[in-house]
């Protein structure tokens, strides 16, 4: 074996434009010289029955050959696929990938190797690309032919059935008999022809890449699923077979498992000669022997099986590579053999962060075309930029817009490249790029959120997710930039996507925002900024007037666009129409004139008006006086919003129509946020001008003119705060719920009396499958844990829950030798999470400890809660979480048929995303962090900096092209980001910019001034890095100001 540094670790060679494949280099490694010496062939069969040769060099380790396999097939999560091929002795073993592969394969011109599916995760969830997906369907194919996977008939026919969906698509009779004459895909398959097609008929419209996915949620439920079988004997001399698995090591007697063995549980692996032996932790309430012994044929096979074992434990149990034992000084004892290559951790963590691109694939069997990540046809591609794709940016008017940025330069595209450019195979693909008036232009490195705006008029006729809404990877997704029936353009990349259901373009990589001859020159904005005032008493008053208009717009959601889209169905009832839209309409029109006066104030402060005399108009705080004092009247309608947002919730409640109505609505462009958060934007907006009351009386003099009005307005938003507080808080825990529940499958009753939610976030869960990501949700009462699954809704499914009276915590890293950890022991079950970490521990800590002591504190133990949520009372130590039953898997295809597609760029799925938390403190604070104005905006590999309007709330930052806009063109999730400033060795030479960066993504913002600058930094600053508990309650940050 050789030096550590010298020797590939799995991982990816980050950055090289020519390997969109795995990489096998770990941060700050070189890759491996070439051995020397001449080429040898070595044919590989891959999974779709199609052999390859590949020449790699004598000497070369098998993950030369490994990388030369995956690299060809542009397979990114290659790393749970190996290589097999029968030794001398006709055993099937695995190539090691450390070892010499002429020192495996002793003749290779007479071995052929098979490139199949090694390591079979819990959840196919866990499967970020389609491509990866496709595979392990053609896997789950073979293994039905061959034999391997044993199932009743009906999941067997179910089975097929989506296999025949995705090689002909829809059920047609003639067509489905035909093709399952010609096709055998199990022995004796005449019998269940009838059945298949009865099950065929039931998934028109199903996608390939949706076929693959429903293909295997059957059969990961399947007990015979991913399993070898390895003939042993016991003690007693009963045949029986081993096998491993993600889980443990299995024992099985024929097809049946009698007995599991979970990694929790195995202390050691060892083998001597023939014989395998497991050492057991004690157990005090297990019948089993410390060390259990099992004979097998031979020692190869007994060392085979081992291998096996060792590396399916360090794939899904560790975190990263195991490092190398140091070489003995004298006598070698025992094997040398260890794992090499990326773990499961770090291969979902190298997707999450999007060092790769996507390519294309094709299926060999299907008849229907399937591009990952993409919801056109193959034969639309092409590289260069069609002038139809103008108009995905939006209406008219934004395609109009982007043709006069062009300054009349137009987007070349033939008709060559658009009917004769053929989609690239499974097997080759051409270096991703797009070409824009000649010149390629990379892929756009951003993060952003693609605003839902285009939504509604690029979804497909179909409800069900497309094919790129099923790659499962939430952090890097290829949108198609194309209107109805227009052509696409493949590369251009929002990474990481948040919603794998987002099938909008995405406005960000519009010329129009990206294109340099759109940008302001620098030196006219210096020339603009110096006409204007310089005090900080200015700035101020000109965020009443960005945030007013902000503000403004979203009053108009409710008054206009939700009172017009009301109108026309007939589906709320008048009593509710009137009680929302009579206490809304009387706000609108009162800040309508406010945002007038505003205006015109800062017009005369500015100097643009005709006034000779500006001393009288450099202030802003009679202005804010007068309009508070009237204000006052309008508070018999702020204490109306606790009713109107009850009232809405009972209405959706007792109305499928209602509910389906505000679903959609919320899907349009303009609810850029969820529907009752704008019911409470009036009272948030009180909250705003206090805050700016008080930063305006600080910094004025008590000699100055303006303080005495400021302080005078500041007393009565005081008074109206303090009247309306109780009452907001009450609003936005109700509010917060009834979003939440939005998210969940499996809760009926979340919404209760004296419930209050107090954090949510991602965690991950200690099973007897290690440790898989969950999302956990804490209220004052109990504790949930769900997962994410791709469905259509986009939403969380509830594993189960523990109630918080009587429960117990500690600190358990040691006792499962897990980072960050915690053990849960509720009065009837534990559970073993740990976070990703120590302050996100130390939050969770906090608050779980907190809200223990308040069921402590309350009469007893609360009732069940949770009717129609699943009991989990398993131990991390039990085989599998959340098992179904061959009988459920006729039911798997309700998860893409349950509804239209949920908004998946909720604060929920964020925490999932970027594997953080978030709580009812840290919502608070963010409601009163809220921030509109213009910014400039530089990528970092970008020269120019382009101006936007930018609202800043709900820990997110909305691009919009000016503050007349009605919807966003995009988003920026902010949760998990880094704030600080740009660095001397990064050439920003321009004053008050900020820089934002997660992982890969960097972004620069500049502000026009120095009080503006330091109010976004407040405000961004508490979305990036969330108040603990204790902090936030003991003092309120104070002002710099």
């Amino acid at each position: 074996m050789g030096e550590t540094e010298q020797r590939p670790t799995a991982g990816s060679r980050l950055g090289a434009q020519e390997n969109a494949g795995i990489s096998t280099l770990e941060h700050g490694q070189k890759p491996p010289m070439t051995p020397p010496g001449k080429l040898v062939s070595i044919k590989i069969q891959m999974l779709d029955d199609t052999q390859e040769t590949f020449d790699i060099p004598q000497r070369a380790p098998g993950k030369v050959l490994h990388d030369a396999v995956c690299n060809h097939l542009n397979l990114v999560e290659g790393d749970y696929f190996g290589l097999e091929f029968p030794d001398h002795k006709k055993m099937m073993v695995w190539l090691d990938l450390l070892k010499p592969v002429m020192k495996q394969i002793r003749r290779p011109k007479h071995v052929v190797v098979k490139f199949v599916v090694k390591f079979f995760p819990p959840d196919h969830a866990q499967l970020q690309e389609e491509l990866t997906r496709y595979l392990f369907a053609l896997q789950v194919k073979q293994d039905l032919a061959q034999g391997r996977l044993t199932c009743n008939d009906t999941s067997t026919a179910l089975l097929i059935s989506h296999i025949v969906q995705s090689e002909i698509g829809d059920f047609d009779e003639t067509i489905d008999r035909e093709h399952l004459a010609k096709n055998k895909y199990i022995p004796h398959q005449e019998a269940l022809e009838d059945k298949i097609m009865e099950f065929h008929r039931n998934h028109m419209g199903q996608t390939p890449a949706e076929s693959d996915f429903q293909l295997l949620e059957i059969a990961r439920r399947l007990e015979m699923y991913g399993i070898r079988l390895h003939p042993a004997k016991d003690r007693e001399g009963t045949k029986i077979n081993l096998a491993v698995a993600n889980t443990g090591i299995l024992v099985f007697q024929g097809h049946t498992k009698i007995n599991a063995f979970n990694w929790a549980k195995v202390r050691k692996l060892s083998f001597k000669r023939k014989r395998f032996l497991i050492k057991l932790r004690p157990d005090v309430n297990s019948s089993f022997q410390d060390t259990l012994e099992f004979l097998m044929a031979s020692r190869d096979f007994c060392k085979s099986f081992w291998k096996i074992c060792v590396e399916h434990h360090a794939f899904f149990r560790l975190f990263e590579e195991p490092k190398p034992k140091p070489k003995p000084v004298l006598f070698s004892r025992g094997s040398s053999f260890r794992f090499s290559g990326r773990t499961q951790k770090q291969v979902l963590d190298y997707v999450k962060e999007g060092g790769h691109k996507k390519v294309q694939f094709e299926r060999k069997h299907s008849k229907i075309h399937s591009i990952r990540s993409l919801t056109t046809q193959p034969s639309e591609q092409h590289t260069e930029v069609p002038k139809q794709s103008a108009r995905a940016y939006g209406d008219n008017n934004d395609a109009a817009a982007v043709q006069s940025c062009r300054q009349g330069k137009e987007l070349k595209s033939s008709a060559e490249d658009t009917g004769q450019h053929k989609s690239p195979s499974l097997k080759k693909s051409p270096k991703e790029g797009r070409r824009v008036d000649g010149a390629v232009v990379s892929t756009v490195e951003e993060e952003e959120e693609p605003a839902k705006d285009r939504m509604q008029q690029n979804r497909p006729q179909s409800q069900q997710p497309s094919t790129g809404s099923l790659t499962g990877s939430p952090h890097l997704s290829e949108l198609s930039i194309n209107s109805q029936g227009g052509p696409s353009v493949a590369n251009m990349t929002l990474s990481p996507n948040l919603s794998p259901d987002a099938k909008q373009s995405s406005p960000l990589v519009s010329p129009l925002l990206n294109d340099p001859s759109c940008i302001r020159a620098d030196d006219e904005e210096e020339v603009k900024r110096k006409r204007f005032p310089t005090e900080k008493a200015y700035f101020i008053a000109k965020e009443v007037a960005t945030t007013e208009r902000t503000y403004l717009k979203d009053l108009e959601v409710i008054t206009s666009w939700f009172q017009s889209a009301v109108s026309k169905e007939d589906c709320m009832p008048e009593t509710l129409k009137n009680l929302i839209f009579s206490n809304f309409e009387p706000l609108h029109k009162f800040h309508t004139g406010f945002l007038k006066e505003i205006e015109q104030r800062l017009a005369l402060w500015e100097g643009r008006s005709n006034a000779h005399i500006k001393g009288d108009y450099q202030r802003i705080g009679d202005v804010m006086l007068k309009n508070i004092q009237s204000m006052k009247q309008l508070t018999i309608h702020l204490r109306k919003h606790n009713e109107i947002l009850m009232e809405l919730e009972n209405g959706i409640k007792n109305s499928r129509k209602l509910e389906t109505f505000c679903r959609d609505f919320e899907l349009q462009k303009v609810c850029y946020l969820p529907l009752n958060t704008f019911l409470l934007r009036p009272l948030h907006r009180l909250m705003h001008y206090k805050q700016i009351m008080e930063r305006l009386c600080k910094h004025y003099p008590p000699s100055h003119i303006d303080f005495r009005d400021s302080r005078a307005a500041l007393a009565e938003i005081s008074e109206m705060v303090a009247q309306l507080h109780g009452n907001m808080i009450k609003m936005e825990n109700f509010q917060k719920l009834h979003e939440l529940k939005k998210d969940l499958i499996g809760m009926d009753n979340l919404v209760i009396p004296g419930r209050e939610f107090i954090r949510l976030g991602s965690l991950s869960k200690l099973s007897g499958k290690g440790l898989q990501q969950r999302m956990f949700f804490l209220f004052n009462d109990i504790l949930l844990y769900t997962s994410r699954g791709l469905t259509a809704s986009n939403q969380f499914k509830v594993h189960g829950h523990l109630p918080l009276y009587g429960m117990t915590m500690e600190e358990s890293e040691e006792e499962w030798g897990v980072p960050h950890c915690l053990t849960l022991r509720g009065q009837h079950q534990s559970i073993v999470v740990a976070a990703s970490t120590r302050a996100e521990m130390d939050k969770w800590t906090e608050d779980i400890q907190m809200a223990i002591d308040l069921a402590e504190k309350s009469s007893g133990p609360a009732p069940e809660l949770l009717a129609s949520s699943p009991p989990d009372n398993k131990s991390p130590d039990e085989t599998t979480v959340d098992q179904e039953s061959e009988d459920d898997l006729s039911a798997s295809r309700t998860s893409l048929e349950r509804q239209s597609p949920h908004r998946g760029n909720t604060t929920v799925h964020v925490c999932w995303h970027r594997n953080t938390s978030v709580s009812m403190i840290d919502f608070s604070i963010a409601v009163e962090n809220q921030l509109s104005g213009n910014l400039l905006r530089k990528f970092k590999n970008s020269n120019g900096w382009q101006k936007l309007w930018v609202v800043f709330t709900n820990f997110c930052m909305f691009f919009y092209k000016s503050h007349q806009d009605n919807h966003p063109l995009a988003s920026l999730p902010l949760l998990g980001y880094s704030l600080t400033l740009p660095s001397e060795s990064e050439n920003i030479h321009k004053d008050y910019v900020f820089k934002l960066h997660f992982k890969s993504h960097v972004y620069y913002f500049r502000a026009e001034s120095e009080y503006t600058f330091e109010r976004w930094m407040e405000v961004i600053r508490s979305a990036t890095s969330s108040a603990s508990r204790t902090r936030a309650l003991s003092h309120k940050e104070p002002h710099t100001y």
